[in-house]
Formats: C-alpha cells, sequence, structure tokens
C-alpha cells in the first residue's frame, strides 16, 4: 500500500508493479519491474528499505530450526544469542555505512551519499540486490572501495545465522561445529572455482571482460563469481555473459548460501552434502563422513528431498512462464532459478513480463523465501513408524 501512495513515486505505477516490488523486498530477492533509482521518491526508496529489513526479521520458524540445530532449550539462551548477532550485523552494517558515505561524499555530497550508502549497505547485507540506478553497480565495475566493501557485506549476510552465532560464541576455528566449519570452507571453495571460471570464459568477451584492466578484470569476475548465490547486484551485464557463464550463474543461484541466511537456494552445505552422499556410495563406503564426523542418514534424506523438490518447483514454473511468456528458453529459466533462489540477476526479462508471468514470479520468490526453511522444519519432525515392512532391492540406473 505505501508504495502506491502518491509521494512513494515520481510517476503512477500499477498495483501488480507496486505488489510485486514489495514481495521482491520482503522476500529480500531484488528483481524488479520499474526501475528503484528513477520511479521511487526517496521515501519510496525508503520504505522498500524497510521492507528489506523487516523481510530478514527471524520468524518462529526460523527460532525453532536454529534452536533444533544447537540443541537449545533454553529461549532465552537463543534469544541472548540472537541479540548478539544482530549487535554483530548492527556494528557491519554502521561501518559500511560510513565507509561508502566517506567515499561517495566527494561525489554526492552529504546527505545524498549517506542515504546511497544506507541503502546499499541494507540491500547488500540482505542479500536483496536492490539498486538506485538501472545498471546496477556497473559504473563501479572496476572500483575497489564499492566492489569489495558489497560482496563483504553480502557474503557475511550469506553465511546464516548459525554461522554467525557459532563465530560469536566459539571465537576459534578448533570449537567452531561441524557445519559452521563446513559452510565456510564450501563457500571459500566454491567463490574460488567460480572466480576462476567467470574469469578465463569471459577473459575475451568484448562484452564484459575484455575491455577492463586486468584489476578491473579480476574484480568483476569476483563480484560475478559471489552475488548470483546470494545478492543480485551485476558490475557486468547479465545478458552478455556467455552461454557458459550463464550456466554456471544459474547454477550458482540453485546452490544458493547458507541455512537461516537471507539467501535461498537449496543452501551450500546441502549441495555438499549430496556430493560427498555421491562419493561414499562411489567408494562403497558404509556412512557419508566429513571432518572426522559421520553425517547422519536423516540429514541425507533431508537434503535429497529439498534438493528434489526445489528441482521440481524449478521446472514447472519454468514449463509454465515457457507456456505464458513469449521468451528464450535461457531467459525464461535464468529468471525462474533467480526468484527461485530469491538472488534478482535478471536477463532483462523481469520488465517485459505478462501480469501473470509477474504473478507466477512472486509466488517463486515467496516459495524461495519460505519453502526451504519451512518444509526443512516439518522434515525435522519425524513420525514414529508402527510398522515395518521387507526390505526390496531395486534395479537403479
Amino acid at each position: 500500500m505505501a508504495l502506491k501512495l502518491p509521494f512513494s513515486t515520481y510517476e503512477p505505477i500499477s498495483w501488480i508493479q507496486s505488489a510485486f516490488t514489495a514481495t521482491s523486498a520482503v522476500t529480500v530477492t531484488g528483481l524488479d519491474v520499474v526501475d528503484t533509482g528513477s520511479v521511487f521518491t526517496p521515501f519510496g526508496q525508503g520504505v522498500i528499505a524497510l521492507l528489506i529489513q523487516l523481510g530478514n526479521k527471524v520468524g518462529f520458524i526460523q527460532k525453532t530450526v536454529t534452536k533444533a540445530a544447537f540443541n537449545q532449550t533454553d529461549t532465552s539462551t537463543l534469544v541472548n544469542t540472537a541479540k548478539s548477532v544482530l549487535l554483530f550485523a548492527l556494528i557491519v552494517e554502521s561501518i559500511s555505512v560510513v565507509i561508502l558515505t566517506l567515499y561517495w561524499l566527494p561525489e554526492m555530497g552529504l546527505q545524498k551519499s549517506f542515504f546511497h550508502a544506507l541503502f546499499y549497505t541494507i540491500s547488500a547485507f540482505n542479500n536483496a540486490g536492490f539498486a538506485l540506478s538501472p545498471n546496477s553497480l556497473m559504473q563501479y565495475v572496476e572500483d575497489p572501495v564499492v566492489n569489495l566493501t558489497i560482496t563483504g557485506l553480502f557474503i557475511i549476510g550469506g553465511l546464516g545465522f548459525t554461522v554467525l552465532m557459532d563465530l560469536y560464541k566459539s571465537k576459534r576455528w578448533a570449537k567452531l561445529s561441524p557445519y559452521s566449519k563446513l559452510m565456510l570452507i564450501s563457500t571459500v571453495i566454491i567463490n574460488v572455482i567460480a572466480l576462476l571460471l567467470i574469469y578465463v570464459i569471459e577473459y575475451d568477451n568484448p562484452k564484459t571482460l575484455q575491455p577492463l584492466s586486468e584489476i578491473g578484470k579480476w574484480l568483476a569476475a569476483w563480484f560475478q563469481a559471489v552475488t548470483p548465490r546470494t545478492a543480485g547486484f551485476n558490475t557486468i551485464a547479465i545478458e552478455e555473459l556467455k552461454n557458459a557463464s550463464t550456466a554456471l550463474t544459474i547454477m550458482l543461484m540453485f546452490i544458493g548460501g547458507g541455512s537461516l541466511s537471507t539467501a535461498s537456494g537449496i543452501k551450500v552445505v546441502t549441495f555438499i552434502v549430496l556430493i560427498l552422499a555421491t562419493y561414499s556410495y562411489l567408494r562403497r563406503d558404509k556412512g557419508v563422513t566429513v571432518l572426522r564426523r559421520e553425517i547422519d542418514k536423516e540429514s541425507v534424506y533431508k537434503a535429497l528431498a529439498l534438493t528434489i523438490i526445489s528441482a521440481g518447483v524449478t521446472w514447472l514454473a519454468i514449463f509454465t512462464l515457457l507456456v505464458v511468456e513469449d521468451a528464450p528458453f535461457l531467459d525464461i529459466a535464468f529468471e525462474a532459478v533467480s526468484a527461485l533462489g530469491t538472488v534478482g540477476l535478471s536477463r532483462g526479462l523481469t520488465s517485459s513480463l505478462s501480469p501473470l508471468g509477474e504473478f507466477i514470479i512472486m509466488f517463486l520468490m515467496f516459495m524461495g523465501r519460505i519453502g526451504p526453511l519451512t518444509i526443512a522444519y516439518f522434515l525435522a519432525s519425524p513420525r514414529t513408524k508402527k510398522l515395518r515392512y521387507p526390505s526390496a532391492q531395486l534395479s537403479i540406473g
């Protein structure tokens, strides 16, 4: 409703455009059907920033899952730890606002630089991807301060509530939980592999990396490598990426970030568990192990269930969009995975969607934001079987 107020926009927008923008903000996605910087007034932009913050609040289901993850039965302990993490988040965001305000001060002046710094900090730390420019952050493609500050924000935000709590409590690597260690190691490995692949694939692309300096190439490759799993900002034109880079980006968006983070997707650890389970099967191991710990079968089943459900929803969404939209398959597949992963990257399809297509994308954004957590919550409550049946061997593959 607030985004439809006359003083929220410079020009009238439809109800569905307002609803789409609000949905994208609350689900911390970042897809938009109108340009945030030119269509919305500072008041409207402030409403979007507020919706992003509200969308990042920890709900009842998230607290329940977090308590289960730490085996905490004392609610006060959970609340106190959560307060510490929120304080940490406030400190990180404050540092970012100061850095970006001072950096943009000569260019924009105090008021505008502070507003831009605050908006981009909220958007980046909450993994939303909303930008005040129609080209996102492309004008800063070779700017190390903006690149490193923004990527640092959404990487920290994408690690997840669980890891941040563990880091606060443990403070030492040896005392971290196996999940936190696996999440941190996996994040580094995935980011480095993606960085190298983007750099090599796009190196000679005249529409992305080729015109840039050597440092600019690495900065742009780094930004494009880490943004698909969480944020949705971009410093190079997404629609100009080579097909191989686009396919890699889709895969990264599907994987997503950490559990209980503002990122969605199937989650990094889910992806790693599936790889480890496959590797263990090929080695004929009796169990799945990582970091000298054996992963319980329920976690493996849960990872498999979440992946299949996410893949099924993605396929159904792509098929439906292909029916209702007259657009290339790659653009539609990219848009659907971006929405379900609440990433916010687009190949330019969002603004040309039909009303039905916009509703489908809105559904995907809601599904991506609450679906995996809701599914995990129900899967974490196993029912006791009263009957057991004889085993059977099936032909697989």
